[in-house]
């Protein structure tokens, strides 16, 4: 990674989410910084043990495993992007830069 400032960084919104028809139905936004995407993604994980919880307790229903499911998704989204961003690309070969 170069030098550049934590504060700047920004997430990249190459990491979909939640697929239909083998499509994905959403992605992380580009240009969020990653300060405020992992304060994101901590409060939706928060909550998904919170329902993950619930759904341990409440056998009538689903719908606390559910929402579990769906919000550790989101998280999972947010922090792969933001690794992504984090993690330093292979230097390019100079045959790689010719094509």
């Amino acid at each position: 990674m170069s030098k550049t400032a934590t504060s700047d960084l920004k997430t990249i919104g190459f990491t979909p989410l939640i697929y239909c028809s083998d499509q994905a139905l959403f992605n992380v936004r580009a240009g969020v910084p990653i300060v405020d995407a992992l304060s994101q993604a901590s409060d939706l994980l928060f909550l998904a043990k919170s329902f993950a919880e619930d759904a341990a307790y409440a056998k009538d229903t689903d719908r606390h495993a559910w929402a579990a499911h769906y919000l550790t998704a989101m998280g999972k989204a947010v922090i792969d992007d933001v690794v992504k961003v984090l993690t330093p690309r292979p230097a390019r070969t100079a045959t790689e830069s010719e094509e």
